[in-house]
């Protein structure tokens, strides 16, 4: 008998530049709308209601179907599915840019979302499984920079695209918001040949076949919690969001009682109750939840307060987030380093940081509005974002350091799923509470209490991260 013995798959320089390409696009998509509402609103005609499913609807369908992609990945192959999904989100972005209405604008985005979830878990999965020792942990470091880089990234390239209007001899006064869709169709273009060429093909050693029951029971879980949440203070809490939120409990319930019976027979479920008795796992998923509650919250707040409070402007209200930016970039830097020396203390120290950003920005707002401009948001800006650049790339690392390389995709799938829905559960909670005070309370009393309330995520975020492993891997 001859034995052929297959070279493990390698990750490659261009290769992971690829993937990350291709982690960025969902998450610049989700924030680059933010800067471009209003201005869909008056060409559209959109409305509150229709306003908040623009962005829920990508939120949800993105968050709904994650743990499912991964799964899918493990099972046909990552590269393959990682083709098809910046394939199809080049196409739903190049629909969304064309959307002739608000309602076909929400479809195109529930179908962008879909893409999204197709595409990325298999860029943890693929890092995971093509990569080991000091070039895992680099890939992780970067993939961590990269995710909190573009959540940042897409505000600013919205801002700058909305004032430029690129496309204006072809679609004039509708040319700004289209554009920030339809930037994504080359990107996809390029994304699609260099994974082509680029990206090793991996899949799970022994494939589990999708658990239907698991994945009906996650998507009503999601649904019944994010989409009251986000579609509630818009359509005035008609009584279809009370009975959906008071149906969510019983629907979480029934889906962890299905993943652990099946993991108990030796199946293999959707989100195995086992792959949580990791420490490092269960420990750092807990952080991300604060940490992108408030973060996503914050990203839709500052958005509305730049722009309708200050009166900035789409590119100037992009670009007061630039420090924020360049600090997250210039700490996810030194991030890797400094975990060697101090581990997982970093995420802490990061935390204190991000807390004195986040409370010298509501001081600046207090004292400073409705005067305030790009300088005097600087500081706290550029401090906050420094904070959490010593923090997100970290935490993603310490969430994955002790999955087996089997279980990437659903260990990647349940890390960006946890990511996805808290940051639409941030964009929810907050701007309803940001945007029910503005009435009474006035722009600026506003913002300072959605500060303060992110500043206890900040607070919470902190305290978790004292109880992460020391080491780590």
């Amino acid at each position: 008998m001859v034995r052929h013995d297959h070279p493990a798959p390698v990750l490659g320089t261009l290769g992971l530049f690829t993937v990350l390409l291709g982690a960025a696009l969902p998450l610049i998509d989700f924030f680059i709308v933010n800067v471009a509402l209003p201005t869909i609103d008056r060409d559209l005609a959109a409305g509150p209601a229709l306003l908040e499913l623009v962005v829920a609807g990508y939120g949800l369908a993105y968050a709904v179907l994650l743990v499912l992609g991964g799964r899918l990945g493990d099972m046909a192959g990552r590269r393959r599915l990682f083709l098809a999904g910046i394939a199809a989100f080049g196409l739903t972005s190049l629909a969304c840019g064309l959307a002739p209405t608000a309602w076909t604008l929400v479809g195109a985005r529930v179908a962008q979302g879909a893409s999204a979830a197709l595409m990325l878990p298999q860029v943890l999965a693929t890092i995971q499984a093509a990569t080991s020792g000091h070039r895992r942990a680099r890939a992780m470091s970067l993939y961590g920079a990269t995710a909190g880089l573009s959540m940042v990234a897409g505000q600013i390239l919205g801002g700058a695209l909305v004032a430029a209007a690129p496309l204006s001899s072809v679609f004039g006064e509708s040319a700004g918001w289209r554009s920030v869709f339809l930037v994504n169709v080359p990107v996809a273009a390029i994304g699609l040949v260099l994974a082509a060429r680029a990206v090793p093909e991996t899949r799970a050693d022994r494939p589990a076949p999708v658990d239907v029951p698991g994945t009906l029971l996650l998507a009503v879980s999601l649904l019944t919690l994010l989409a009251p949440l986000t579609e509630g203070r818009a359509a005035g809490w008609p009584l279809w969001t009370w009975v959906s939120l008071a149906l969510f409990p019983f629907a979480a319930v029934a889906f962890y009682r299905v993943e652990r019976w099946a993991d108990r027979r030796g199946l293999v479920p959707l989100v195995p109750p086992s792959l949580l008795r990791l420490e490092s796992l269960r420990r750092g998923l807990a952080l991300v939840v604060p940490f992108s509650v408030g973060f996503g919250g914050f990203m839709f707040v500052i958005a509305v307060a730049l722009q309708q409070g200050l009166e900035l402007g789409p590119a100037r209200s992009g670009l007061s987030m630039a420090p924020m930016a360049l600090a997250f970039f210039v700490a996810s830097l030194a991030g890797p380093r400094l975990v060697r020396r101090y581990g997982s203390r970093v995420v802490t120290a990061g935390g204190l940081i991000q807390a004195v950003g986040v409370a010298v920005l509501a001081f600046t707002v207090w004292r400073g509005w409705p005067d305030l401009g790009m300088a005097g948001l600087l500081p706290g800006m550029a401090v906050a974002g420094f904070g959490q650049g010593l923090q997100l790339p970290v935490i993603f690392r310490i969430i994955l350091s002790d999955v087996p390389p089997d279980r990437a995709g659903v260990g990647g799938g349940v890390m960006t799923t946890t990511q996805q829905a808290t940051l639409t559960l941030g964009v929810a909670t907050l701007g309803s509470l940001f945007l029910a005070l503005v009435p009474g309370s006035g722009m600026r009393d506003a913002l300072i209490v959605t500060l303060l309330v992110q500043l206890a995520a900040v607070a919470l975020t902190t305290a978790l991260s004292l109880r992460l492993p020391r080491a780590v891997g």
